[in-house]
């Protein structure tokens, strides 16, 4: 009886060093496979976030004639960075002024760059329209 058990000692323990190791690559790979989710979240989150501040931005200008002011803007997303271009249509578009709107955002070390732009008409003071 004792012999039997002399001769397979050690089938137990390399069962368990290699169900470890098994384990363990698994483990690796799932913590390797998050990191790539949460990275891919957190570009979607500051892509969603640009999308919203531009869009903000021409519904700002679009019924106001101005943007939003600064601060409020920094307050409201603190990460990003706007930029505004105005210009005059130009054949069908004439009489009518193009706003491009473009935020800038960083999502770990990659930017995310979003352009938005509409058609707005011009906005005239009484003393021009005179």
């Amino acid at each position: 009886m004792f012999g039997k058990n002399k001769k397979y000692s050690g089938f137990f323990l390399t069962e368990v060093i290699v169900a470890s190791g098994i384990l363990g690559i698994l483990l690796v790979a799932l913590a390797m496979s998050m990191y790539g989710f949460a990275k891919f979240n957190r570009y979607q989150l500051v892509r969603q976030q640009c999308i919203a501040a531009a869009q903000a931005e021409l519904d700002s200008i679009a019924t106001t004639g101005k943007p939003i002011p600064d601060e409020n803007f920094k307050r409201l997303w603190p990460k990003l960075d706007v930029n505004i271009t105005n210009s005059a249509g130009t054949d069908q578009w004439q009489g009518l002024s193009l706003v491009e709107v473009t935020t800038n955002g960083m999502s770990y070390n990659k930017e995310v760059k979003v352009k938005l732009a509409r058609y707005v008409l011009e906005n005239k003071t009484p003393a021009e329209e005179e």
